[in-house]
Parts: C-alpha cells; sequence; structure tokens
C-alpha cells in the first residue's frame, strides 16, 4: 500500500484539502468555495453555535481532530465571525498540535459570502497546489486506523457480515495497526463480554461508564432506547432485541484485547482495538471515527445502506445476497458466502482484508465514488471516561 505520510508522522490513504466551516452560517460559503476548487473538499458544520457545557467542547474537539485526520493535507477553517466555536481560537489550536498547512477566515472579516467565497476560492487552490507536489510512500497495516460500523442490519449481519469484519479486526491489530468498535448505544447488553476483553481495569471499568452512563442517561429521560434500537429495519430483518443486535455488530471488533476506551472524536493514543463512545446513527457515528484519525472505514449492511464520508473511504459488506444483488450500486463485498455455506469467516476475511488494502492504495469503493460525502458531529452531553477529555 502506497500513502501520503504527514508532519506527525502518520500516513494518510487520501490527500485532501478540508475546506472546514465551523458553524452552521459558514455551510454554503464553505461548500462553494470547495466545488470551486477540485482536490477540495467541503465539510459543513450543523451547529458549532448556540451550544454550551459538553456540547461545545465536543464539537471544537471534533473540528481540531478532523485537521489532524491524516487523509487531510491541509485546512482552510471558515467561520462566520460570531460563533461559539470561536475560529480563529479553533486555528490556535490546531497548530499547537499540527505543522500541516493551515488558514482561516471569517465571512464577516471578508465583507460578505461573495467576497468570502472569492478569497477562500484563492487559499483553497494554493493549498491544492501544494497538495499536488506531496509523493506518496509505502505503508503497512500497522499504519492503519480502521473504523468500523454497522446500519441498516438484519439477521444476517451479526452471523456473516460483521464476523467477517472481525476476521479483518483481527488481522490489522495483529500487525500493529488500529480498529475502532463504536455505537455505544448497539454495545447495550454485551458490556461484560467486552470488559472481560479489556487489556487492564481501567479500561474495563470505561466499558462499563459508558454503557451504565448511557442507560441512565436513557432512564432519566424517561426513554426506552429499544424504541430506536432495534430499528423498523433491523426488526423486518429478523432481529428481535437489542441485545441480539449487539451480539453481532460487537463482532466486528474481533477478538483482540480491548487497548483503551476514547470519547468521541478523540484520537487513540494507543494500537490495537479501541473502542470509541459514538451514537448508534450511522452518520454520527463514522463522522465520530473519521475526527478520531480513521483513515478508512468499514461498514455492514444487511438491509442495504448507501453513506458514504467526505474525508474517508467507506466500503460496504452485506452478508445478504438478495441485497447485495439488489442495492448492487452500494455495496462492495458479499458475505453471505458464510449464510449459505459455501465460502468461510476466515476465507471472506482475507478477500476483503484484500480489498481493504485496494482501497488504502487508491481504489475507490461504492460510496467514494458515487460522492457520499454524509457529515454530522454528535453534540449531546457525553459520559465521560478516564481517558481523554
Amino acid at each position: 500500500m502506497r500513502g501520503y505520510r504527514r508532519p506527525d508522522g502518520r500516513i494518510g490513504i487520501r490527500n485532501h484539502v478540508l475546506v472546514l466551516s465551523t458553524c452552521g452560517c459558514a455551510n454554503v460559503v464553505a461548500r462553494r468555495i470547495a466545488a470551486a476548487v477540485p482536490g477540495a473538499v467541503a465539510v459543513p458544520c450543523a451547529k458549532g453555535c448556540g451550544q454550551v457545557g459538553s456540547g461545545i467542547e465536543i464539537m471544537r474537539r471534533c473540528l481540531v481532530n478532523l485537521a489532524l485526520n491524516p487523509n487531510v493535507f491541509a485546512t482552510l477553517l471558515v467561520g462566520l465571525g460570531c460563533e461559539t466555536t470561536k475560529p480563529y481560537e479553533l486555528a490556535e489550536r490546531i497548530r499547537e498540535v499540527s505543522k500541516k498547512p493551515l488558514e482561516v477566515m471569517t465571512i464577516q472579516d471578508c465583507g460578505g459570502s461573495e467576497r468570502a467565497v472569492a478569497h477562500g476560492v484563492e487559499l483553497a487552490r494554493a493549498l491544492v497546489e501544494q497538495a499536488a507536489a506531496v509523493e506518496r510512500c509505502e505503508m503497512g497495516l500497522d499504519d492503519l486506523v480502521l473504523g468500523t460500523n454497522c446500519g441498516g442490519s438484519d439477521a444476517t449481519s451479526g452471523l456473516a457480515a460483521n464476523p467477517v469484519v472481525g476476521a479483518v479486526s483481527d488481522a490489522v491489530v495483529a500487525a500493529g495497526g488500529t480498529v475502532m468498535l463504536g455505537e455505544t448505544t448497539e454495545l447495550i447488553g454485551t458490556e461484560d463480554i467486552l470488559a472481560a476483553r479489556a487489556a487492564t481495569p481501567e479500561v474495563s471499568d470505561d466499558v462499563y461508564r459508558i454503557v451504565h452512563g448511557l442507560e441512565k442517561s436513557f432512564a432519566a429521560a424517561g426513554v426506552d432506547v429499544r424504541g430506536a434500537n432495534p430499528s423498523p429495519g433491523n426488526m423486518a430483518g429478523g432481529l428481535s432485541t437489542l441485545e441480539e443486535k449487539a451480539l453481532g455488530g460487537i463482532s466486528k471488533g474481533g477478538t483482540s484485547q480491548i487497548a483503551e476506551v476514547v470519547p468521541y472524536g478523540a484520537v487513540p493514543t494507543k494500537p490495537g482495538l479501541v473502542v470509541m463512545d459514538t451514537p448508534g446513527y450511522d452518520i454520527e457515528s463514522v463522522s465520530g471515527m473519521t475526527a478520531g484519525g480513521a483513515q478508512v472505514l468499514i461498514f455492514t449492511t444487511g438491509r442495504g445502506t448507501p453513506i458514504g464520508n467526505p474525508l474517508i473511504p467507506v466500503i460496504k459488506v452485506t452478508g445478504n445476497a438478495e441485497t447485495y444483488a439488489r442495492m448492487a450500486d452500494n455495496m462492495d463485498f458479499d458475505a453471505s458466502g458464510v449464510i449459505e455455506g459455501t465460502q468461510t469467516i476466515d476465507e471472506l476475511g482475507s478477500s476483503l482484508l484484500e480489498l481493504l488494502e485496494h482501497v488504502c492504495d487508491g481504489e475507490q469503493p461504492a460510496a467514494e465514488r458515487l460522492g457520499f460525502d454524509d457529515f454530522a458531529i454528535y453534540h449531546n452531553q457525553e459520559v465521560w471516561c478516564t481517558c481523554l477529555p
């Protein structure tokens, strides 16, 4: 595999110039800048203002860490100028931890949207020219941070697709790489299993903290999480309980020890299998792993989910042969051989690992090829664990 080495030593598998909006009021300008500059990618910010407490801190953490993602060569921050996220302060926070090229501008300083777009296009073009000069270098699985997620699940997800991804996860961890397992909502009922796999008692405590903390927050709000999990589509696909869904979902993480638990959008400090405290909503979960430094993500879906991400390629795996045929435009890998008894989990795991390596080397999976750039940051109050703030 070949990638792009960054100043901090990490290697990206894409070479994007990120045009990052710091609040919802700047989204249109950011999109217009990126649309005018081939090689630039816009990432919107749904909020970025009118937030307090941990919500604004989550937003700031994610915006800073998106600029640090290895797939990003350089970042252009685009703000309005009066938002809570404070674009110039964000720029300083990024510069404290990164030597990547960085520009910052606000619409108010530019004197309006049209002037801001013109100025932003000028800045983005200069950054894209710099990015084009970066030469690719060799990389291995030990350089990889792999995200995992599942959505639109059915009975085949836990029986076939997720265990096949788990075989890939074990291979990446064994090589010295990092794998992220998330969707805390869908860990409920499996916390004892995960805690038993923790590398240390502290990690075990963190597993219980995020799962039980989430359950308590639901109870305090008078909400039954089972109203959303399993979803109507999950149930139509044969999943009867949240615990049943969770038992299948955690198999994406393979069998490795859990090295640490990190908050939403935080960058892991250790290689190995990492649990990130993400929500069950797929787009927010994938976005959090992107902020956490994943260069690529494998997404399993029994019923068929088309979502992608603007910064990282998303590989779609299904264990349902009918879904693979019906949604051929959106699927990348058919794991239904496990259900049919024609292929083993290990055999399909080897084939999926080969596809992963091809994607890391530049091949585009369906979501990337079709331009799916779904993005949303989770901004609810969070349960703090004993790891990074």
